[in-house]
């Protein structure tokens, strides 16, 4: 009976580390399902320029995700993402291009009023998405009065590097793959981050070792706020122009990227380098359907459907888990 028992744990130990391992290798698989299909129907997109091409648009994407996530690790939640990093797009286009250093003080602004918000959501206990709902029409706001219809110019210089072509390798996935190593050696790997996911994942921990939880959820969102100014630059050398609702989209594409890559909105779980490749899957789903002609709004239920189908996977892993 004894060896029964000690045979029985082991084995359960083992499934109990196979599900945990399957659940960390669900953005690896719905990435996966989305190449497969599309390198069958379309091989070319394997070059080096094919791929250039489908992930054109991946890295701004990816650092907003960062944004969120920076968020979403403090269990808060960013609804002004999108618009804030459609702002920078045209701070980059106006006063970036014709007064360099005005520019750089209002990015520097922006990102010391996103860490201000931050220590209020905390200091006042405000829910967050109250405060960045009412955020996101301040930042759209301002990018109006800015450019109050698209246009504007990227600097030389920003075209120069977003336009820069690595060898051997498609820009887009360098980029990519240096932000998620960086990423996750900050958030996940040093003594600063697992102070910073204490502040989501055990706020009364946090409290008794004497870190102060309003400067953590500063720092979190001062964070969030320089990957967003990055992904406003990023995409504004991409595109060469701004305008106001040019990063509408990628409030809802960051949470979704978020929780594809493993996070939850509860407990400071998250993964950078699912979130990364979660942000890479839903552009290569966009790009895939680009390429069939299909609607862009067909193309956001097309992501939605990705987003449901890996949830459903990772919920069923859970359920497993727990009935044994």
């Amino acid at each position: 009976m004894i060896r029964t028992l000690g045979g029985a744990y082991p084995r359960a130990h083992l499934r109990a580390h196979l599900r945990a391992h399957l659940r960390a290798l669900l953005p690896a698989f719905s990435l996966v399902a989305v190449l497969v299909p599309l390198f069958i129907l379309q091989p070319a997109t394997l070059s080096y320029f094919g791929l250039g091409l489908l992930l054109n648009l991946a890295v701004p994407l990816v650092l907003a995700t960062l944004a969120q996530l920076a968020i979403i690790t403090a269990n808060d939640l960013d609804l002004s993402i999108g618009p804030f990093v459609s702002l920078v797009a045209c701070i980059g286009a106006t006063l970036l291009q014709t007064r360099p250093l005005v520019g750089v003080a209002a990015l520097a602004g922006c990102v010391l009023l996103y860490a201000a918000v931050g220590a209020l959501v905390e200091f006042r206990q405000i829910p967050s998405i109250v405060v960045t709902l009412g955020l996101s029409f301040v930042w759209n706001g301002v990018a109006v009065l800015l450019l109050p219809s698209p246009g504007g110019a990227s600097p030389a210089w920003l075209s120069q590097i977003m336009g820069y072509q690595t060898p051997f390798v498609a820009a887009p996935i360098v980029w990519s793959t240096v932000i998620a190593l960086a990423g996750h050696l900050l958030l996940m790997r040093s003594s600063a981050g697992v102070r910073l996911r204490g502040a989501g994942g055990n706020p009364r921990a946090v409290r008794r070792f004497g870190w102060s939880l309003v400067r953590s959820k500063a720092t979190l969102y001062g964070i969030a706020g320089i990957f967003g100014v990055l992904s406003g630059l990023c995409l504004l050398g991409l595109t060469t122009s701004a305008d106001a609702n040019l990063a509408l989209r990628y409030t809802l594409l960051s949470i979704a990227a978020v929780i594809l890559g493993g996070g939850e909105f509860t407990g400071g779980r998250v993964s950078v380098v699912g979130a990364v490749l979660g942000a890479i899957t839903l552009t290569l789903a966009a790009s895939f359907l680009a390429f069939l002609n299909v609607s862009p709004d067909w193309q956001v239920g097309m992501q939605g459907a990705i987003l449901i189908v890996v949830l459903s996977l990772r919920v069923l892993l859970q359920r497993r888990g727990g009935s044994r």
